[in-house]
């Protein structure tokens, strides 16, 4: 058989039952639309979360009090003791080879003030490395003043928003702004940075970490972040850590080291979750698809029996004339499949012309994986009513009609 004569009956075939065809080909739209759809979703997803963590680099430690277990949870966190991470901590990390910068951190809630003007805003203890660490720098002024960190002056950096808050168009170098229940020197504004996992870099205060510890009235630090000289001596450098610390703290291990790389694997865990659940969804609107095709190749079957025992009267084979019905099967679902790439890429377009901001990437596998799937469901749905067509005798076929 000519593959031009194929395509002809192929032709003639859908046309004739136009309605037919459409509705066969629902379930194979939704299940392919569905599966590209989610696939630029997950891939938008991890590709805002990576700039994320990225724009700080990607050789930073971070050192949390607490041995972690299920599901990130730090000892102590219902109620038990852990040791505290200390500034002294913090500068024994810093004699660590490959380690370039240390930053100890501290973070709490306070409400900053300035004339009759007030806002409740984070207050984010720490010191001058932070700014290599973090690779954020003030658009004005400068950053918190080096020299010892259990020494430091009541200076402050505000974050981009806060200073527009607080200070409107006025230059903010040098006023003074209330935090808690003591006055501080603002020294510098920041740059602004924006959201991250929505936490607003640009709404907060930066104080010397001593300052926040004595403000929040704490004995430990929220977190220590390690800058580390390369990629290649993150686990060197990770395993001094772990060693320093257990040694400092009577030889226990109390404290959950994480980096970007960590966190980029839970980030995959969640979308593969997310993903299999709503692939489960596609799969099932496949599976509609596939059974509607089985049907209507079955019911077309039994309509065209004496179609096909003509075409056999005429020397068809019978491995002709179940490529014809498997032919058309995978150009019924194949069809289906391409209207559900198009539909699922112009949806694609839309959301990104509503919300600009909303992160959708489409990889260039999905397109063809989803066409492929498309046809291959297509075919197997084919394959009963194929095999009865190509079964059937010529002459019962003929006398039927």
């Amino acid at each position: 058989m000519r593959l031009g004569d194929l395509l002809r009956w192929l032709f003639d075939t859908l046309r004739a039952q136009r309605l037919r065809s459409l509705l066969t080909m629902l379930g194979i739209v939704i299940g392919i639309g569905a599966m590209v759809l989610l696939s630029s979703i997950g891939a938008g997803a991890r590709a805002a979360v990576v700039a994320e963590f990225t724009q700080f680099g990607t050789t930073i430690l971070g050192v949390q009090p607490g041995r972690a277990t299920s599901f990130g949870i730090g000892a102590g966190s219902f109620g038990g003791t852990v040791r505290p991470l200390t500034l002294a901590d913090a500068r024994a990390l810093e004699r660590i080879p490959g380690v370039r910068f240390v930053a100890p951190h501290v973070v709490g809630l306070a409400a900053v003030e300035r004339a009759a003007l007030s806002r409740n805003v984070y207050v984010y203890g720490t010191t001058v490395d932070d700014q290599e660490v973090l690779q954020w720098w003030p658009r004005l002024g400068g950053f918190l003043p080096a020299g010892d960190p259990e020494r430091a002056a009541a200076v402050c950096v505000l974050g981009d928003t806060v200073a527009r808050e607080l200070f409107g168009r006025e230059n903010p170098l040098g006023a003074r702004v209330r935090i808690g229940t003591a006055r501080y020197v603002v020294v510098g504004v920041m740059a602004e940075k924006g959201q991250v996992l929505g936490f607003d870099l640009d709404d907060l205060v930066i104080v010397p970490v001593a300052r926040a510890l004595e403000l929040f009235d704490r004995d430990g630090l929220t977190e220590i972040h390690v800058l580390v000289a390369g990629h290649s001596r993150m686990r060197e450098v990770e395993l001094a850590i772990e060693c320093v610390l257990a040694e400092r703290h009577d030889g226990e291990l109390d404290v959950t080291l994480s980096s970007q790389a960590d966190m980029l694997a839970l980030v995959d865990e969640v979308l593969d979750v997310l993903t299999r659940g709503v692939l489960a969804i596609a799969a099932i609107s496949l599976l509609v698809g596939a059974l509607g095709i089985l049907t209507i190749q079955w019911v077309s079957v039994h309509e065209r029996t004496a179609e096909i025992g003509l075409v056999k009267a005429l020397g068809a084979s019978d491995r002709q004339v179940e490529l014809l019905f498997l032919a058309e099967a995978g150009a019924l679902s194949l069809s289906g499949g391409v209207v559900g790439v198009l539909v699922a890429l112009g949806l694609g377009e839309l959301v990104h012309l509503v919300r600009p901001e909303f992160p959708l990437v489409t990889p260039s596998w999905s397109a063809p994986l989803a066409l492929a799937t498309a046809l291959a469901v297509g075919v197997l749905a084919g394959v009963l009513p194929a095999r009865k067509a190509a079964r059937l005798d010529p002459v019962e076929a003929l006398h039927a009609e």
